[in-house]
């Protein structure tokens, strides 16, 4: 799960990085993103300063309803890496909605600023589609690989997908023999 709260906290990363800017200079935005020189309206102003306080408060709850922080009452109820033991963890619902939710929003935004970057060609569009595209890509192993804890056995510790199909499962081929010899 390492690599989950690692994607947590580059998602809040990669958000308030671009935050940042949006509201500090509204101006600097619109200067890179307009083909003409012009101080920017109120209008825009009001919409980067919005969209800027939006993208922090998404990397926070990202971060919040991922468990990646512990939101606890007392110290004794998690472990030395402030990971929760109890498996009626409260974050257990979000998790993987949380996670799915920001895949979803990386990859249109690596697919917006891509699209972007080819009707116009400039390089702040290609930054933008790498750190999103890279972000998704994380999110999206995340949720093939990393949320698949509830599809290992109890009995025998192996993976229940896994399957024979093209090559013979012999770990499990042989265990079965063993089952077997010992119902006997």
């Amino acid at each position: 799960m390492d690599v989950f709260y690692s994607y947590t906290y580059a998602t809040m990363g990669w958000l308030g990085i671009q935050a940042l800017p949006l509201i500090a200079s509204p101006t600097i935005i619109t200067t890179l993103l307009s083909p003409q020189v012009s101080e920017p309206t109120p209008l825009e102003e009001y919409f980067a300063r919005s969209l800027g306080i939006t993208m922090l408060a998404l990397g926070v709850m990202v971060v919040l309803l991922t468990g990646s922080v512990p939101l606890t009452s007392s110290f004794s109820e998690t472990t030395d890496s402030g990971v929760s033991t109890d498996l009626s963890d409260p974050k257990a619902p979000y998790a993987v909605p949380t996670l799915t939710i920001s895949f979803f929003y990386h990859a249109a935004m690596a697919i917006f600023c891509y699209a972007r970057y080819n009707t116009s060609g400039q390089t702040t569009f290609i930054l933008g589609a790498l750190g999103s595209g890279g972000l998704a890509a994380i999110g999206l192993w995340c949720i093939l690989f990393a949320s698949s804890s509830g599809r290992i056995s109890r009995k025998t510790g192996a993976d229940k997908r896994t399957s024979g199909f093209p090559f013979q499962n012999k770990e499990s081929a042989s265990a079965k023999k063993k089952q077997m010899g010992k119902a006997i």
